[in-house]
């Protein structure tokens, strides 16, 4: 079971939800209420759905993320999640880059948020920050109420182009 958030250009969430559905076959695509964010569960693993939806053309998807859970959108709650999630993943010596993304005012900065977690994640888990070319993406794409949170390798962000 995968849960994707998907970005798409605003106004062409339909037709992408629509190339989302051909392309994983077993899929639930929710709109947000944020233009050209689209929120997809499918049944099929994270890297099945990944694959498919990489080989698929598309004509109106600009990137998908895959998301490991949700939590509530309260800074706390957001650093210790991301956190613990952090732990399973990133070893020491290994590289990391946080990235917030933040849509609605549930949290007063995203900038914040990459900071105080990049620091914990430096000093207690011995990982070294590269904002270039990291190892690892600690990702928190807060949506209102709900932030979304994965640590994923760099290959895992597919990135489509669309024609307009």
């Amino acid at each position: 079971m995968a849960t994707l958030l998907v970005t798409v250009p605003g106004g062409r969430e339909g037709d992408a939800a629509l190339e989302l559905e051909w392309a994983l076959g077993d899929a639930r695509v929710r709109r947000t209420k944020w233009r050209g964010v689209l929120i997809v569960r499918t049944s099929l693993s994270k890297d099945e759905a990944l694959k498919r939806i990489r080989e698929f053309e598309t004509t109106a998807i600009f990137r998908v993320l895959p998301i490991e859970k949700f939590v509530e959108s309260k800074k706390e709650r957001i650093l210790e999640e991301a956190f613990q999630l952090a732990k399973e993943y990133i070893k020491k010596g290994d590289s990391f880059a946080v990235r917030c993304k933040r849509r609605g005012n549930w949290i007063s900065s995203g900038k914040e948020i990459e900071i105080e977690l990049g620091a914990k994640i430096k000093e207690e888990l011995n990982a070294k920050v590269d904002l270039t070319n990291p190892d690892w993406y600690v990702w928190i794409e807060v949506l209102g109420k709900k932030t979304g949170l994965s640590i994923i390798k760099p290959e895992e962000i597919v990135k489509k182009r669309v024609e307009f």
